[in-house]
Order: structure tokens, then C-alpha cells, then sequence
């Protein structure tokens, strides 16, 4: 298992970017959080499988056909032992 702190940057608030985060991570069985930060960009913490969470990067690089992602940040980071995908605020 692994876990990634994921930092979207672009257009990416007012767009639905944390609810589709939400159902991909449940679509891919991926447990963490999402949320919106006040300097415009949104934060991902995401565990799993190595292989999971990678495909949960991938999309985050893009994001929902609304969003305009110009760069993603990605950190290894501990785990915090989270069960589902919430949206935080």
C-alpha cells in the first residue's frame, strides 16, 4: 500500500473537480480525501495499491472534461489509515 499527496493547479475550482474525484477514487476502490484550497488549487490524499493510485494520478492530470489542469504536484506521504473517499471542505 501506498499513499500520495496530489496538488492540482489550473482551473480546477467550480468546475466539479472534487466530485469527480470522488467517484473515480470509489470507481477504482482507492480510499483518501479531496478537498479545495484557498490559493485555487486541490489538494489529494490517496491510498492503495501501487497500481491504484498511480491510475487515480493519471486522471488527476487531466481532471473532468470542465477542468483545466496546468500542473499536478504528486508527494509520497504516510498513510492516515483512511477507509473510503470523502470530499473535505
Amino acid at each position: 500500500m501506498v499513499a500520495k499527496r496530489l496538488l492540482v493547479h489550473g482551473r480546477v475550482q467550480g468546475v466539479g473537480f472534487r466530485f469527480a474525484t470522488c467517484l473515480e477514487a470509489k470507481r477504482l476502490g482507492v480510499n483518501g480525501w479531496v478537498r479545495n484550497r484557498h490559493d485555487g488549487t486541490v489538494e489529494i490524499h490517496v491510498e492503495g495499491t501501487e497500481d491504484l493510485v498511480d491510475e487515480l494520478t493519471d486522471w488527476a492530470s487531466h481532471g473532468p472534461p470542465t477542468a483545466h489542469v496546468t500542473r499536478l504536484d504528486i508527494t509520497a506521504t504516510a498513510s492516515e489509515n483512511s477507509t473510503g473517499f470523502t470530499e473535505r471542505a
